[in-house]
């Protein structure tokens, strides 16, 4: 992922610039959304996630796809899954290092995305014997 990466999101009252690699989460609060990121600092804005995810996809393009749709609550940054826990319904999001965030999700979001990795490490998987 580029460090470089910068979200700008722009309202009549505030502003927020945010390295796209900073952003751990997105949280659906109602017609509100925290963004969470990986020091800790929470910022919210006046928009759904629905809108959160149209934001994304216009101001990143290509690099849009570093995030994922959770469920309805959660937006989350593919870089940081750490665990995923169907049977407990929970997804630890974290560095490895100094961050830890543990996100309560049903069972048919985390089934969603744990396939999409699977599906995602078995065709860079068919890619590689391909070019062998």
């Amino acid at each position: 992922m580029n460090n470089n990466s910068i979200l700008y999101i722009n309202f009549r009252d505030d502003f927020l610039r945010i390295s796209i690699s900073s952003i751990v989460y997105f949280e659906a609060e109602g017609n509100y959304t925290n963004i969470v990121l990986k020091n800790g600092m929470k910022g919210t804005v006046c928009m759904n996630l629905l809108q959160v995810q149209d934001l994304l996809s216009r101001s990143l393009k290509e690099v849009a796809t570093t995030f994922a749709r959770v469920g309805r609550k959660h937006i989350v940054n593919l870089n940081y899954v750490f665990q995923i826990s169907i049977l407990r319904q929970r997804l630890v999001l974290s560095d490895g290092d100094r961050f830890s965030y543990n996100l309560a999700v049903s069972k048919d979001a985390l089934k969603k995305l744990r396939e999409m990795f699977v599906s995602s490490k078995a065709a860079a998987g068919e890619r590689g014997h391909r070019e062998a």
